[in-house]
């Protein structure tokens, strides 16, 4: 007997010819195949053709599209039967909204609003199709909500309600990143409009459908850009309020990318705040995208440049933290970026007006 310790690390006793000391023929074959496996080996190492047995995977970045609402998008409300859903949905509704209904799992068979109250997001889904949700649901319940949502695959879901625990953002985030069917706005922000669509608290009197684009982490400065650029006879072509959160579903830069792409949208409003790195990531896009004849004017305005360090001012992610976060980078970062900075809100709508004006869309 021999040992031999080729078949998978492991020993084997190998019985030999006594005379001719050659392997026993019941072993041959193996051991030929195992040369062969080395040989095989040895030629993909030598830098023969290799072939790749992975496939391409959806992500959460692929859902960016589903921001582009429009007159069509059923849009359903959780907590559709409470104060604030009901107000706000009564006001997306006058404003042209095509509601569906909403959830409510004790009043489940009703009707609210002239609409159907569904139990779950899955019945709801499975009786109208709704293309986005908005929820209204209070804190405590809302990461529930969301999940409920994405589970049940909805495209878009639009959280307005603030004050989310962020154990429950940090659980909704990781849960949003996992899969690449519905992509949330929020939470803690004031929704989205667009062509005739009203998702959220936004004042729907203030908006005119037009040419430009914006992008907001404050609800009340999201509200000031839009009046301006109406009053200026520019309108809005898709508006976004991300919100103030710490952990948002969506930021700057993936609404960046889409009103980039979009047709309707030749200008962009991009308000932003201390806090975090998403203005400085969205003018690194723009800096690599926004270029040529046919780049798209941008105005920006960053809130919060006299606040102190470590101190939060209003939004849970408005703070300037281990030397991060400061105006002065964000402000920095989109000037080089080609943006024009407006040193208040003020200004906003007039350069917004002068730069259209100036490339002939105005």
């Amino acid at each position: 007997m021999r040992s031999c310790s080729a078949f998978g690390g492991a020993v084997v006793l190998v019985p030999v010819d006594p005379k001719h000391h050659h392997l026993h023929p019941c072993i041959l074959t193996p051991v030929i195949m195992l040369r062969s496996l080395r040989t095989a080996s040895s030629v993909s190492r030598s830098g023969a053709r290799k072939f790749s047995s992975s496939t391409p995977r959806a992500s959460y970045e692929d859902t960016i599209k589903n921001i582009l609402i429009h007159k069509d998008t059923k849009v359903l409300v959780q907590g559709f039967t409470g104060k604030t859903g009901t107000f706000h949905a009564q006001q997306a509704i006058d404003y042209g909204t095509r509601m569906i209904g909403g959830t409510n799992p004790k009043k489940a068979g009703q009707t609210h609003l002239g609409l159907p109250v569904f139990g779950t997001v899955r019945e709801a889904v499975r009786e109208a199709q709704p293309d986005a949700t908005v929820i209204y649901v209070p804190p405590a319940g809302a990461a529930d909500a969301i999940l409920e949502a994405v589970e049940a695959e909805i495209p878009l879901i639009v959280t307005i309600t603030e004050g989310i625990p962020q154990r429950d953002q940090i659980k909704v985030f990781n849960a949003l990143r996992s899969q690449s069917k519905s992509r949330m706005i929020g939470g803690n922000c004031p929704g989205i409009i667009s062509e005739g669509c009203k998702m959220g608290i936004m004042p729907g009197h203030i908006f005119k459908q037009g040419k430009i684009g914006v992008v907001s982490r404050s609800g009340t400065l999201t509200y000031e850009a839009v009046n301006q650029t109406t009053l200026a006879g520019l309108g809005q072509s898709l508006t976004v309020g991300i919100g103030g959160d710490p952990f948002p579903g969506t930021q700057h830069i993936d609404v960046v990318k889409v009103l980039l792409s979009d047709p309707r949208t030749e200008g962009i409003v991009l308000i932003g705040e201390i806090g975090g790195s998403m203005e400085e990531d969205a003018a690194a896009y723009l800096a690599a995208h926004n270029t040529g004849p046919d780049a798209k004017p941008v105005v920006a305005f960053i809130a919060g440049r006299t606040a102190p360090p470590g101190r939060r001012m209003g939004h849970a992610g408005a703070i300037i933290a281990g030397g991060k976060g400061a105006a002065s980078d964000k402000v920095a970062a989109l000037e080089k970026a080609g943006a024009v900075i407006a040193q208040s809100p003020a200004q906003i709508g007039d350069l917004m007006l002068k730069a259209m004006q100036k490339i002939g869309k105005a």
